[in-house]
């Protein structure tokens, strides 16, 4: 059964990881926190994931700079500095014997709390911060075949309920999107904006490809009900060195269905095609040639920026 972007192949490693637990590297069956902890009583916490390329996790200053506008977003204190956290990541991935196919997953929440209570101010220790890298790469098969989208009731959330810049640790919006979009034999759900616009994906970010062949234009959403996608922003940059006309827009499901290509951007599979949206076949429902150039442009550009990069 697939997964979306993120279906993998079960890699036995992963069965003897350790796992950075509050400065302590712990074998997985130990990497445990407090049932009174925030994370688990009400969500309250923000993370990252990261893809590690030749030994170094790809963008990793964009990374830390959104877990700390979304930790300074909700006042949580983090309680580490960047080069703290840069250093607890390569040591995790020095203690596992890691360097490519491997994907990290840096978690912080505002710690235990002295009763299970939402009041932040009943927190009584300081954050947990947690670091898991596991073996886990994207299957060929759907960097080359693709996802199916299905658009789903559950609309993104305005800025004033939750605000959708926020990578926070609650997804229940997304999961509840994700639940229905796999009940109706989809990968992954197409979200809309509260205007009924296209927004996004539960956890990518959704591209279109319009025009004729001859001039095809890159659409993606304004990005005002969006997660500030560090691969969304990656493509559009690559878009517009490469003199490929790619641009911000409002647009609805009618453009969709007839878009040439579409393709989804996430940190875990970078840049993967979307063959069909609610039963629509997208262009002739296979992967589409702006896609797969965007695919190799974006291979490249995480290659050049790992390559500059130095272990602490």
């Amino acid at each position: 059964m697939a997964h979306g972007t993120h279906d993998f192949d079960d890699d036995p490693r992963n069965d003897r990881i350790l796992v950075w637990v509050n400065g302590e590297l712990v074998p997985r069956e130990r990497a445990v926190v407090s049932v009174f902890d925030s994370g688990f009583v009400l969500g309250d916490g923000v993370w990252e994931g990261l893809r590690v390329r030749r030994g170094h996790p790809a963008f990793l200053e964009r990374h830390l700079d959104r877990l700390e506008q979304g930790a300074k977003a909700i006042l949580l204190d983090i309680g580490l500095t960047r080069e703290e956290l840069t250093r607890a990541i390569y040591e995790t991935l020095r203690a596992n014997g890691m360097t490519d196919g491997v994907h990290v997953r840096l978690m912080v929440t505002r710690g235990v709390k002295r009763t299970p209570y939402q009041d932040p101010r009943v927190t009584v220790g300081p954050a947990t911060v947690v670091i898991i890298a596991e073996h886990k790469e994207p299957l060929p098969s759907t960097l080359e075949h693709g996802i199916t989208l299905f658009t789903t009731h559950v609309r993104r959330a305005t800025p004033d309920t939750l605000d959708p810049k926020l990578n926070a640790h609650s997804k229940l919006n997304d999961i509840a999107a994700c639940i229905q979009a796999y009940t109706a034999g989809a990968d992954e759900a197409l979200m809309l904006d509260p205007h009924g616009f296209v927004a996004t994906c539960n956890s990518t970010h959704v591209f279109i490809v319009a025009g004729p062949p001859a001039e095809p234009e890159v659409w993606t959403s304004d990005g005002r009900f969006t997660l500030g996608g560090i691969t969304r922003a990656n493509v559009l940059a690559l878009c517009r060195e490469h003199g490929i006309p790619a641009r911000e827009t409002t647009f609805s499901l009618t453009d969709v269905y007839s878009a040439r290509e579409a393709f989804v951007t996430g940190t875990f599979a970078g840049v993967v095609p979307v063959r069909a949206v609610d039963g629509r076949p997208i262009g002739d429902g296979r992967r589409g040639p702006l896609t797969e150039r965007l695919q190799a442009l974006y291979r490249d550009l995480v290659d050049a920026d790992v390559a500059g990069r130095r272990a602490p």
